[in-house]
């Protein structure tokens, strides 16, 4: 006869499951409990079962979601291919309600970190309200204009901001960092979410309007302040975006400020980093080395057009080479852009490279290390010669902290891209690690990328560290096979005592490394400094681009 069913309660997290006859007890730990690398061992063995068992849990069963067939896709590609900053060529036409309001629908469903939705719009047709508010951007685009050097004012002068009268509606896009409460998702280490979230709000308000053919400028020449005021809005809002919205007569090809000159679109392949940041790979790519990929870029001058320019010196009413360096200067620059006659290469852009020596201690100088810092704040300044120099000739001047000791405070115009805080001593050991030189080296690549993008024509050399005439004495005597007698200056003007200490220096530095010219990374790493390297970076970076660099001093030279 069959044995009466018995009711047994499913046991509870926690509670030991009974073993089936025969079968040993599940917890094998258990039976060591003293012994804990036994313990280790199961608890490893049972996190690794939980952790394939919720892997094969969230396998998906079925197909994934549906994407928009090919039509639909290249019709939201397309609207963000074609959305323009519209700054002329507006119309009068008045903007029916429904249109407007599927605008701004479209910016209302855009995302929000914690769903905080912190935006709000203000839409704007009062002709007397929008004149106030053309009065205060005028005010700050003429005091933005007068700060610019003379290459950058002329090319300013095209960029207007009379959209704010010309279009029918104005909408001013806040962000109201309170929305939500204290306890917004997301915003508890990032407090920046809200005026990010309205940033969103405003894309999805553009792309909307080139959806319904309606243009949008953004104009950003305003005190925020000034515009809180003079628009009534509460305190407590912070303005993400004046737009401009209106028909137009056409959408351009291309962005204005490109159509202008005033910038380039980077390419993706420089923008797009796999796993951490400087190893760069499009998605289906292998990684590709920075340098190796700018020096493959460099191409010979253009032969056409470098002919063509010797041809046209020899039209001209002068005794050949009467111009001397002036002539070759000018074949080059119809060599690098490939037009006869070339371009004037502006507006143009000093990039001084800073950084500490560690043969400072040698005695090679008798300023202090402390100069380097000092005179980076001068340059920032404005009060240094480069700079009356530049002012002259109407370039900008920034500089790179590629190896600079001391901490230097975020300051306009400093770009903060620290290698490390100085080399070491070349008279003990190499000045830099290898992977130090390149990535200076890299340093300087890039802010060549970053000046050309940014507009520049022309770019030019500077550097500043305390002791590096000693480290650039070594790098010259190394490819040129000179003295190190020969080669080896004063510098900052040091007396015949310090002078024979700072050539005996580079002599060792030499003797100790053997430096060989045919490894130019690793004679950097020997005897350089991290704004040598870096100057080398620049240069390259500037020939691949088919951008002139002038070179100006013993350490750039």
């Amino acid at each position: 006869t069959a044995e009466p069913a018995v009711s047994v309660p499913a046991p509870r997290d926690g509670d030991s499951v009974p073993a089936a006859p025969g079968e040993a007890p599940a917890a094998q730990a258990d039976q060591h409990p003293d012994d804990p690398d036994a313990r280790a061992a199961a608890e490893e063995e049972h996190q690794e079962e939980s952790t394939a068992a919720v892997a094969e849990a969230r396998q998906s069963t079925g197909p994934a979601a549906p994407g928009y067939d090919e039509a639909e896709r290249e019709a939201v590609l397309r609207v963000m291919r074609e959305r323009r900053d519209i700054r002329n060529g507006f119309r009068s036409d008045p903007i029916p309600h429904e249109v407007l309001l599927r605008v701004l629908e479209a910016a209302h469903t855009a995302p929000s970190v914690g769903h905080s939705q912190p935006w709000d719009f203000v839409v704007i047709r009062s002709a007397e309200t929008r004149r106030a508010m053309h009065e205060l951007a005028m005010r700050q685009r003429d005091a933005y204009a007068r700060s610019l050097p003379k290459g950058r004012a002329k090319q300013f002068k095209a960029l207007k901001i009379e959209a704010i009268l010309e279009t029918p509606v104005n909408i001013v896009v806040t962000a109201d960092p309170t929305r939500g409460g204290r306890h917004t998702l997301g915003r508890h280490t990032q407090p920046q979410m809200a005026p990010y979230s309205a940033a969103l709000a405003v894309e999805n308000l553009w792309l909307a309007a080139r959806a319904e053919g309606l243009g949008v400028g953004w104009v950003s020449f305003f005190d925020e302040r000034e515009m809180v005021r003079t628009l009534g809005l509460p305190e407590h809002l912070e303005v993400i975006a004046y737009l401009c919205v209106g028909y137009v007569d056409e959408f351009p090809d291309e962005p204005e400020l490109m159509q202008a000159g005033w910038s380039k679109r980077r390419p993706l392949s420089w923008v797009v980093h796999e796993e951490t940041y400087g190893r760069r790979a499009l998605p289906g790519e292998d990684p590709h080395d920075l340098l190796a990929e700018t020096v493959a870029g460099i191409r010979p001058l253009d032969a056409k057009a470098l002919g063509e320019a010797w041809e046209r010196q020899k039209r001209m009413t002068k005794p050949a080479g009467a111009l001397g360096m002036l002539e070759i200067i000018s074949a080059q620059l119809s060599g690098l852009s490939r037009q006869c006659p070339p371009p004037i290469p502006e507006p143009a852009a000093v990039a001084i490279f800073a950084g500490d020596h560690g043969v400072h201690a040698q005695g090679v100088t008798p300023w202090p290390q402390e100069v380097t810092a000092q005179m980076v704040g001068n340059f920032l300044g404005g009060g240094a010669v480069c700079n009356a120099f530049a002012t002259q000739v109407g370039a900008e001047v920034c500089v790179v902290d590629v190896g600079v000791i001391a901490d230097l405070p975020a300051s306009p115009g400093l770009l903060p891209r620290k290698v490390r805080g100085g080399t070491s001593d070349m008279t003990a050991g190499p000045a830099m690690t290898r992977e130090e030189a390149k990535k200076a080296i890299e340093v300087g690549i890039e802010t060549a990328r970053d000046l050309v993008a940014a507009g520049n024509k022309a770019l030019l050399t500077g550097e500043m560290g305390i002791a590096n005439t000693t480290a650039s004495a070594a790098l010259i005597s190394v490819y040129t096979g000179a003295d190190p007698a020969e080669v080896t200056g004063r510098g900052t003007g040091i007396n015949d005592e310090t002078l024979a200490r700072k050539t005996e220096v580079v002599r060792r530095a030499l003797e100790l490394h053997q430096p060989d010219p045919a490894d130019p990374i690793g004679v950097l790493a020997a005897v350089g400094g991290f704004e040598h390297a870096a100057m080398v970076g620049l240069l390259l970076g500037g020939a691949s681009l088919r951008t002139p660099v002038i070179l100006d001093g013993v350490s750039a030279g």
